[in-house]
């Protein structure tokens, strides 16, 4: 018998997918067995298989995104600190917990067991023909490309945790398994192959070994693993990974300094110099993707200097009217009922008031955002001062998403050409927004585990985000629905009452009379504004009368919205995808406007975001052809199509991947 203190720092994960036949008695086979800590992912089961986990005693916590390595991944999160090994099996009945005490005799020895089934005839003979095959095929191809001789690549497995801390497993599909064992052989791990039963499935209905349709997608799965597996370890032992490194580090601060001189769009003559530095940049950013470890000097070193030569940068002429806002409520002036053109603040007017952009409209930006052009225009109306602000808010998403993803995934909006234009070069003060969206993010998706003030933070964080920009308000409903659909009515109006907070403080200070600030639809450039929109551009090409018209877009997007709500599961899906609906669906469209889908790339991947942080610079013909004396600010049917035509195609190829990746939650397809 074990000792009781040693098994208690055991926790056991078991991944299910509709198990309600056979999970009860597996959960009293680890129970007899005196393994009591068992946590159970139920990764979307529509039987009774959570409940009857539940009642068996076990820990059941959700995963709604599908995958095996997905659930694995979720069921590893907030760990109970005294937790030193990993177990896991599944929830099929078809692991022999028999055999637990063999496997349970290497804890001092070893840092990773395996069971290996093909060590016993029963498990032999269980297994189908294809299984076998399969199992002789990849571990051989593990032997000859890693060196190390595994013979299966089994469910039951025991992990040190510290041990599995350092593979840093990326895999969230059916890849997981044969991915922590090559990484056990980089990671020089002490491993051991323990004999174990094996059998039939005792209940259920096997979604994968039991058709040979479902076998080959496993195989093709494990085989594309070992080979990205593979690549990458033959980058990471080769000076080309460095070489890499480097030439990408040199081709954005190169880029970010041939395209400081040249901002100012006004001037013709800089467009093509803009350009010719955007595309320098381009190339080092299409190299940090191919990168899977960056150092924190690397890191910084790019993400502070390429920012730091981008400051000096004539800025997008919006950075104006955020100085003006903020300098006239020194004065006492309300932004929202005083437009920059009004005779009242002719004696206020500065060198650069000329600059303003649409003078003869008051403001449109959310009271919170006006109190931060207040706080920074205290100190001074510069716009340096502006931008360092924004760039602030900026490094400060870099250490958030680098904190929870690391340096090498970060990379993607850490060292991305239009993050780094839009807030140090073009000082856009959208980083704002993004920061406390970001940050609300990962407080709402910070752990199962829910402490008391959790949700509270998130909707403040969230309802902050709403404060300085208007289009984060669905977020929040979407938090409200999930919370009234998660945890009842009280928690749902102390989620409202927070999330409404921040706008509601910040907006008092500008009413008079009954008046206070709101979504100005009224404003004739919220009306009828038009620059470089995709679907209400190929709406108007078919009913022209709604070419001037913004308003009955308004009705798809909140009919898409309310069904994103409805059906989403996570902050990070709904909020990406709402923030993609709603750029393809606006008629105001902007550059910088994509920046707000970089951050939730970092997670998801996206393709179509990453191609749309190059593509998206084709906005830019806009001030080049107003430079060059042409009327108007629609974007050319062509330029269009470059613009948008790289992001619908990665989004499809992004939204594509899952489905070919993600097979049913079971294991014994190995």
């Amino acid at each position: 018998m074990f000792d009781r203190a040693i098994l208690n720092q055991v926790l056991v994960i078991i991944p299910i997918l509709n198990e309600e036949a056979t999970i009860t008695d597996v959960i009293k086979s680890l129970q007899s067995a005196g393994l009591t800590r068992i946590r159970v992912v139920d990764n979307g089961s529509e039987d009774q298989s959570l409940v009857k986990a539940q009642a068996a005693g076990a820990e059941v916590i959700g995963e709604p995104l599908a995958g095996y390595g997905q659930a694995c991944w979720r069921g590893l999160q907030d760990l109970p600190p005294d937790i030193e090994w990993i177990f896991f099996c599944d929830g099929d009945g078809s692991d022999d917990l028999n055999q637990l005490p063999p496997l349970l005799t290497h804890l001092d020895a070893c840092d990773c067991v395996l069971g290996n089934r093909r060590a016993t005839l029963a498990g032999r003979q269980a297994m189908t023909t294809v299984q076998n095959f399969g199992n002789w095929l990849a571990t051989g191809l593990i032997h000859w490309g890693w060196g190390y001789r595994y013979h299966d690549l089994g469910p039951l497995r025991l992990i040190r945790r510290d041990a599995l801390d350092q593979m840093h497993m990326q895999d969230r599909g059916f890849g997981w398994t044969v991915e922590m064992q090559v990484r056990a052989v980089e990671a020089d791990l002490r491993i051991a192959e323990v004999p174990v039963g094996y059998r039939h499935r005792q209940g259920g209905r096997s979604k994968i070994s039991g058709t040979l349709t479902g076998s080959l997608q496993a195989g093709t799965v494990i085989l594309r693993t070992l080979g990205h597996l593979y690549w990458q370890r033959l980058w990471r032992e080769t000076p080309i990974e460095r070489l890499c490194l480097i030439l990408s580090a040199f081709l954005l601060i190169l880029g970010c300094a041939l395209t400081a001189p040249y901002g100012d769009f006004r001037r013709a003559e800089e467009m093509p110099q803009f350009w010719l530095g955007i595309g320098v940049m381009a190339m080092g950013y299409g190299l940090s993707g191919l990168l899977h470890h960056v150092k924190a000097v690397w890191f910084w070193g790019v993400a502070l200097g390429s920012r730091l030569l981008l400051l000096p940068m004539y800025p997008g002429d919006d950075v104006w009217r955020y100085l003006w806002e903020g300098y006239i409520q020194q004065f006492g002036f309300s932004p929202y009922h005083v437009a920059p053109s009004a005779e009242v603040l002719i004696p206020l007017r500065t060198t650069w008031w000329s600059l303003i952009n649409i003078p003869d409209h008051a403001a449109i930006y959310p009271p919170l955002a006006q109190f931060g052009f207040r706080a920074v225009a205290a100190i001074a109306p510069s716009v340096l001062l502006f931008k360092l602000a924004f760039v602030l808010a900026d490094v400060m998403i870099c250490r958030l998403l680098s904190w929870r993803w690391g340096y090498a995934q970060t990379l993607l909006y850490a060292w991305n050409p239009l993050i780094l234009y839009c807030f140090a070069g073009g000082a856009h003060y959208d980083s704002w927004f993004l920061l406390s969206l970001v940050a609300a993010w990962l407080v709402c998706e910070g752990g199962q585990q829910r402490p008391p003030l959790q949700l509270p933070i998130c909707a403040v964080l969230v309802g902050i985000s709403v404060a300085i920009k208007w289009m984060s308000l669905p977020i929040l409903g979407f938090l409200v629905w999930r919370t009234y659909r998660t945890t009842g009515l009280k928690s749902t109006m102390l989620v409202l009452l927070c999330g409404g907070l921040p706008l509601l403080v910040s907006a008092l200070p500008f009413c008079t009379g009954g008046d206070c600030p709101g979504i100005f639809t009224d404003s004739d450039f919220v009306a009828f504004f038009r620059s470089a929109e995709l679907v209400p551009y190929v709406v108007s090409l078919v009913w022209p009368p709604l070419q001037t018209q913004n308003w009955p877009h308004l009705i798809p997007l909140g009919l898409v919205t309310v069904g994103l709500i409805v059906r989403s599961q996570t902050f990070a899906k709904f909020a990406e995808t709402y923030l993609i609906v709603l750029l393809l669906l606006s008629p105001i469209i902007h550059a910088w406007y994509f920046t707000w889908l970089v951050p939730f790339a970092v997670a998801s991947r996206n393709w179509g975001t990453r191609l749309l942080s190059i593509s998206a610079f084709v906005y830019f013909v806009l001030p080049h052809r107003q430079a060059l004396g042409e009327v108007g600010w629609e974007l050319p049917l062509t330029a269009r199509v470059g613009l948008w035509l790289p992001f619908l195609l990665g989004w499809l190829w992004t939204l594509r991947q899952p489905r070919q990746q993600t097979l049913a939650l079971e294991h014994t397809a190995q």
